[in-house]
């Protein structure tokens, strides 16, 4: 599910995001602590509020560690649904330099 990217960590979610995908999600995202990490959710096409919740808290935790969390790539189905839960991703966006 991750492949290594140069000095990140790039973990490509699946398509569906449901109650059964969150520990394997969980379980990956604990793989890389320790590194920064850039999620490509641009295959995504249905999520679920606690995958949403582990990428939340995910992104709290590389926070705390200082480290790079970001969005890299995302779908509209995943963009949709983040903002139906109530869930700003805008600020984990990657930018442009």
């Amino acid at each position: 599910m991750a492949s290594r990217n140069s000095a990140r960590n790039t973990l490509k979610l699946a398509p569906v995001l449901d109650l059964n995908e969150a520990t394997v999600l969980h379980e990956s995202l604990l793989a890389l602590k320790g590194g920064a990490v850039a999620i490509d959710a641009s295959a995504v096409e249905r999520v679920g509020a606690l995958c949403v919740q582990v990428l939340m808290a995910a992104a709290r935790s590389w926070e705390a560690d200082r480290l790079s969390f970001t969005f890299a790539e995302v779908s509209d189905a995943f963009i949709k649904t983040t903002q139906l839960i109530g869930a700003d991703i805008g600020p984990l966006m990657a930018k442009e330099i």
